[in-house]
């Protein structure tokens, strides 16, 4: 099943939801889309025309 993966922010539960559905509540709070953790550089000199670029966790904010 290809979807996509929502975390909640206070209680840390995750549940994966089919493609194009509408965003899950839990805690009585729309769940937040959890992104994989980045692995390709962010810079020019690294950049490939030919690779798709995907939004990731940088891990900058704090959430692993």
């Amino acid at each position: 099943m290809k979807g996509k993966t929502y975390r909640c922010e206070k209680c840390q539960k995750e549940k994966t939801i089919p493609q194009g559905e509408k965003i899950p509540i839990c805690c009585g709070s729309p769940m937040t889309l959890k992104l994989e953790s980045c692995t390709k550089p962010f810079d020019a000199e690294t950049a490939r025309a030919n690779a798709a670029d995907e939004p990731c966790n940088d891990g900058t904010d704090g959430n692993p």
